[in-house]
């Protein structure tokens, strides 16, 4: 069955204790904080995840899901710093695990030759259990969309288009923010409820305030940690203006899937690549990475 961010748990949302299990169960789904994180690692692998979304047009969940993987990854288990392509094989990687979580046909031989590298599959396959083994196969994450649907309800009127219209705001916000590397200091359930909050703020002015004092009355919620994310929060949402993003965007109908915006990407270094031909002629650059050791990083072979 195809994974839903919004419903990670194996149980029923109408069981009584769901919510009760997300929030005790998220930190466990959190990456490491910017002070302790390898930004040069995470800025190379979420640019690819980035060049991906907008090549392959992908569903915008398979690169939010792909990018949560990279966070949790880095937080438990670092890159060689003299083997920079490892964060390109992490990338593509963890596209691969996103995918599959989500039913999605995606073609990595494809998007590896558009983008001037190749991975075989026996180490793109090593590398997937490598970050299996350090995320504990624990596959379903608990991110921000996992909370939406419970802040939501925080909310008055309970009228659905306007409910509709908030969440299709916050969604679009959070896909847009993930690459904010400030926001890995908070737990999801905390950058949902900011992502929701901003959304009130620009869509209805008038319930906004009471909105966000519901969300900061639940035993759930942390208030201090609530008003720095918000702080966070407006900072990626005034990024979002300057770069000209409707603040009325909508999800698509038929799918419920945000609009694809997730930023700009950072160039990678394009060293140690050779010229090869296609099938059709065109020369092509190809990087090939082979026999990395499984669950060894540290030991990885150029």
């Amino acid at each position: 069955m195809e994974f839903d961010l919004e419903n990670p748990l194996t149980s029923s949302e109408s069981e009584p204790d769901y919510v009760s299990a997300l929030f005790a169960a998220e930190s466990d789904h959190m990456g490491s904080p910017a002070a302790t994180l390898d930004l040069s690692s995470r800025r190379d692998a979420v640019s690819l995840i980035i060049q991906a979304q907008f090549a392959c047009n992908l569903d915008p969940f398979i690169s939010y899901l792909a990018i949560n993987y990279i966070d949790r990854f880095l937080a438990r288990q670092g890159i060689p710093r003299e083997k920079p392509w490892v964060a390109r094989l992490l990338a593509v990687s963890c596209l691969s695990l996103a995918s599959k979580m989500k039913k999605s046909e995606f073609s990595l031989p494809d998007f590896q030759r558009e983008e001037g590298f190749i991975f075989d599959a026996q180490t793109i396959h090593r590398m997937e259990l490598l970050v299996l083994g350090a995320l504990d196969w624990r596959m379903r994450s608990i991110t921000p969309f996992s909370f939406i649907r419970f802040f939501l309800s925080f909310f008055s009127p309970a009228n659905p288009p306007l409910l509709q219209a908030l969440k299709a705001r916050a969604s679009h916000t959070l896909i847009k923010a993930q690459s904010e590397i400030k926001l890995l200091e908070f737990k999801p359930s905390v950058i949902a409820a900011s992502a929701l909050i901003s959304a009130a703020h620009e869509l209805f002015p008038i319930q906004s305030p009471s909105f966000r004092s519901a969300i900061a009355s639940s035993h759930f919620v942390n208030k201090e940690m609530l008003r720095e994310c918000c702080t966070v929060m407006g900072g990626v949402v005034e990024m979002m203006m300057m770069d000209g993003c409707d603040p009325r965007l909508e999800m698509a109908s038929s799918c419920g899937t945000p609009v694809t915006v997730l930023g700009q990407h950072c160039p990678s270094s394009e060293s140690d690549l050779t010229v090869g031909s296609s099938s059709d002629g065109r020369g092509i650059k190809k990087r090939r990475v082979d026999g990395i050791p499984a669950f060894h990083l540290s030991q990885t072979c150029d």
